[in-house]
């Protein structure tokens, strides 16, 4: 038997199926016979006092500790004992129900057989409340003596004080939103309570006496009356958390405090509402009681939590930790039978314990073993044996457990090979003469009982589709629910992607599982190049070209997109032309001499599908013939320029917004403000002129609807460009991946890092998130010492102020690829790969220097290796982009001659050697960065 837990000392059950909550409990001398009872009323209506006597471990609740037991017409919100009735100064039980308070007298009769005494109520009177009530509290309101005075908290916010068996006024808490828990100190005569903000908030008494009524609210709010004044708050304490109770603790060896029982922490506050000490929670606490400590000036504190434990204590140094047998909603200290310091609980369910803290010796003796010898070699035998069956079982193990290899939810997603027929495209802004759609025909199977399951179907905007949602019956096992749909392009701009998503969720029955257990299910399907695009005639011209490079020779595009040639021509072999369905133009040549295939339009974004559909074609030809090593490559400058452009459009229309949603606050303002004065006019009793101001309300009015109007014109603009930034993106990662070999581990970490969100918002927008993930990559995996690991990054995203930062981190980005830097989320490679050499990549040896050509827009460069094996021992002459002589101005050892009057073309010199140039040109700075290598003569 564990030593920490709770010690039984009586407990029973409290009907069935009843609920109770942190009012229903209350320890006092409620018959005021001297002795403490246990008052305790369900939300079912049932009111009972018990008088418990000790009984040994085991055995069950005797007939005569049960006092009282009645059953009231309304639910039990809070029990509580006090001097309520006026006369007399004896104790009385008050009972807050939800329109009603009650104030019973409870007196026992002395038996005279052996049936005990006998037990009764007596109302005393009663108090039906106009507002719902949600608790109370009590106490000598006003200094008051020899009586206590009740005040009740309603759902809306008004605080009902009853002295005794009249009712005194009612007032409404400034700011209300929420109930939470009441309480009253005495000794600085106020109510203390937690508002929706997270305060907690203190109101003397006094104050409410001489604050407005409330009946009078309202009239207030609108006219400033003489009488009464605003009812305001004595202190105010922001503790960030809802409170669950509050309690007020006065003890003769402590100072006054209040202790808050928060959702994570305990909070004790002085009478001012300072904070004198807070202790933080690693658990959930469910309730609490501050109680007298035999430590002078010290305070203990019994906190339940969830996990059935109640914890004890001394400020904030927890003391003693003891298991409960159920989750405590209220936690009391009484003294019964001469035993003082009794703990009692009371559950959710009914379960009431009372108990104590402390340990029962244990004489349980464990058996003496028989001591014998032991072999060792049969030992080492029998582990050598057991650690070869471990490995055989881990390497033949999966690494999905065996339960999981037969699903018990399957989802499969079917699309139709050729459009509809007749189309299902619905509500379509494309102005096309017909906009085709594609039939998807989506499966649900299920081999188990599966409740309500819920079918949701998702593409890509600017892509619909006519039904996205499906809400099933329940499936018997092997049973399974088909459903048809179709998919269009609803907006008029093209996609950024050809994908749509099937995800199946319900709540699954099996033998294991008789309460149903959730399971999630999903698949992807990909949808037609046709759905967006038709055939049409090829373009000669087009501002924005990307040519891959291949190791096959090229095919036959008859052979690869039979849906878009006709095989009547026999001049689509090798040129072919593709138009969106909003207008713009595509064309795909296949080069005659070479293994290339080029792509060209007008707009960047636009190649990105046509590249991609051209990949997934020859893939899928290359494997259909059975060839393992076809690969392609890109060789060309990556479109950083023009892939700027589109970061600055989307760039300007999120600062539009921004624009718009501030004229937006200042025009409602201004609107708010005419209205205010349009009503003070019209209610005033002595009509006034009203100087123009309805002219200026509708003049107001027509403003804000023209902002609105251009604010959602500049929201949907401001979508069509991110949908056009992403299809750029995915462009650029793809001839990046292209030119630097990346495997899929790296094109992953590239697509997190520039594709993070699948839409963007003010708050959260593209720009900052991309800059912060590319900038963590430059400081980790791409850094080029040690330096720039140990430099931190901002805490909070904000949208920064324009596009410069960003696009210099991009370029950085390429730069640090082009110079043998590898992406991995790995801490150890990139420690390695900064430890191999200072600048961050693999330097250059001298015998393979290697002609570098400088990427448009950037700092990244392309190797040529033809051109490798030439650099040797010889004078190199260097092409620049500018010259260079201002770049060597401050080294006076070198010396740079132009060759042939060319001030581009220079050898370099110094102390007789030649030099080798490895300087390459900053876009960004205007300025060379690398450095001057000697080579022999």
């Amino acid at each position: 038997m564990s030593l920490f837990k709770a010690r039984d000392w009586w407990s029973t059950k409290l009907g069935e199926k009843e609920e109770f909550d942190q009012g229903c409990l209350c320890v006092a001398d409620v018959d005021n016979s001297g002795q403490d009872k246990i008052i305790v009323g369900s939300y079912m209506g049932y009111l009972r006092i018990f008088h418990p006597h000790p009984v040994k471990p085991g055995d069950d609740m005797q007939a005569e500790d049960l006092l009282l037991e009645v059953q009231l017409q309304e639910p039990i919100l809070q029990v509580e004992v006090g001097k309520f009735v006026s006369g007399t100064e004896g104790l009385h039980l008050a009972v807050l129900h939800c329109r009603k308070l009650c104030v019973y007298a409870v007196s026992g009769t002395q038996g005279n057989v052996e049936h005990g005494n006998q037990y009764q109520i007596k109302l005393m009177y009663e108090h039906n409340l106009q507002r719902t009530a949600c608790n109370m509290t009590y106490g000598p309101f006003g200094g008051v003596k020899g009586r206590d005075l009740i005040c009740i908290q309603s759902m809306d916010g008004m605080l009902m004080l009853f002295e005794q068996e009249s009712y005194a006024f009612g007032r409404f808490l400034p700011g209300f939103l929420l109930p939470g828990p009441l309480t009253y100190s005495s000794r600085t005569d106020s109510f203390i309570t937690v508002s929706s903000c997270r305060q907690v908030e203190s109101y003397k008494y006094q104050v409410l006496v001489f604050a407005t009524d409330a009946e009078a609210r309202q009239e207030t709010v609108q006219k400033k009356l003489s009488s009464g004044k605003r009812l305001a708050v004595d202190w105010v304490l922001n503790i960030g958390e809802q409170a669950l109770d509050i309690c007020i603790v006065s003890f003769n060896q402590a100072v006054s405090s209040v202790f808050v029982l928060g959702e994570r922490n305990l909070f004790c506050l002085k009478d001012n509402g300072q904070l004198r000490f807070m202790k933080k929670l690693d658990y959930s606490p469910s309730c609490f009681l501050p109680y007298c400590s035999v430590k002078e000036g010290t305070i203990n504190t019994l906190v339940g939590n969830h996990s059935n434990v109640l914890n004890i204590y001394q400020d904030v140094t927890l003391k003693w930790a003891a298991q409960l047998p159920h989750v405590p909603v209220s936690v009391k200290v009484a003294n019964i039978q001469n035993l003082k310091g009794v703990i009692v609980t009371l559950s959710e369910n009914g379960h009431l314990q009372c108990s104590y803290l402390g340990t029962d010796p244990s004489f349980f003796q464990a058996p003496r073993i028989e001591s014998k010898e032991v072999n060792y070699e049969e030992f080492n035998a029998e582990m050598k044996e057991l650690q070869k069956i471990i490995r055989e079982a881990m390497k033949t193990q999966d690494i999905l457990p065996q339960s999981e290899k037969r699903r018990d939810l399957i989802v499969t997603a079917e699309v139709s090979p050729d459009l509809d027929a007749e189309s299902k495209a619905i509500d379509s802004e494309v102005k096309a003469e017909v906009v085709p759609s594609v039939t998807v025909k989506v499966t649900v199977q299920s081999r188990v009982t599966a409740q309500k399951p819920n079918l949701s179907v998702c593409v890509q905007a600017p892509l619909a589709v006519t039904c996205d949602q499906f809400i099933f019956n329940d499936l018997e096992p092997d049973s399974s629910e088909t459903v048809v749909l179709s998919v269009f392009l609803k907006g008029n701009f093209p996609p950024s992607e050809l994908e749509g998503n099937c995800v199946v969720s319900c709540s699954a029955l099996t033998e294991l599982n008789p309460e149903g257990i959730p399971k999630v299910a999903q698949c992807k399907f990909k949808l037609p190049l046709r759905l967006i695009c038709f055939p049409a005639q090829p373009s000669k011209s087009a501002n924005h070209k990307i040519t891959i490079d291949t190791n096959k020779p090229p095919i036959s595009f008859l052979t690869i997109f039979p849906d878009f040639a006709d095989p009547s021509e026999d001049d689509q072999a090798n040129v072919l032309g593709f138009q969106f369905l909003t207008g713009s133009k595509i064309t795909l040549l296949a080069s005659k001499t070479s293994q290339r295939y080029r792509i060209q339009s007008d707009q960047l974004e636009d190649l990105w599908l046509i590249t991609k559909e051209l990949t997934l074609r020859l893939e899928e030809h290359f494997k259909k013939q059975n060839c393992k090593d076809f690969a392609y490559t890109f060789s060309g400058s990556i479109p950083l320029q023009e892939y700027f452009e589109l970061i600055d459009r989307h760039f300007e229309l999120r600062l539009n917004a921004e624009k718009f949603r501030e004229l937006l606050s200042e025009r409602a303002v201004q609107f708010r403000a005419i209205e205010r004065r349009l009503l003070t006019r019209f209610k005033d009793k002595t009509p006034a002129p009203l100087q123009h101001l309805d002219t200026l309300l509708e003049g107001t009015f027509r403003e804000v609807i023209a902002l609105a109007d251009a604010a959602e014109e500049n929201q949907a603009n401001m979508f069509q460009a991110f949908t056009k930034l992403k299809s750029a993106t995915h462009l650029v990662i793809m001839l990046i991946s292209l030119w630097q070999k990346l495997n899929a581990d790296q094109i992953a970490i590239m697509e997190a890092a520039f594709l993070p969100l699948a839409e963007d918002t003010q708050e959260l927008g593209w720009e900052e998130t991309v800059d912060s993930a590319i900038s963590s990559l430059l400081r980790t995996c791409l850094s080029k010492s040690s330096k720039e690991q140990a430099l931190t990054l901002g805490g909070q995203l904000s949208m920064p102020k324009d596009t410069s930062r960003l696009k210099k981190n991009i370029s950085l980005f390429c730069d640090r690829l082009a110079k043998g830097g590898r992406l991995s989320l790995s801490t150890e490679s990139a420690t390695q790969q900064v430890a191999a050499v200072p600048g961050g990549c693999s330097t250059i040896p001298e015998s393979d220097l290697e002609e570098r050509v400088v990427v448009p827009g950037s700092t990244a460069t392309f190797t040529n290796h033809k051109h490798a094996a030439k650099q040797k021992s010889k004078p190199v002459k260097i092409d620049c982009h500018l010259p260079v002589s201002a770049a060597i101005q401050r080294e006076p050892r070198i010396s740079a001659t132009e060759l042939s009057g060319n001030s581009n073309c220079y050898k370099f010199k110094s102390q007789g050697s030649y030099l080798n140039h490895k300087m390459v040109f900053d876009t960004h700075t205007s300025r060379y960065r690398g450095s001057l290598t000697a080579v022999k003569n």
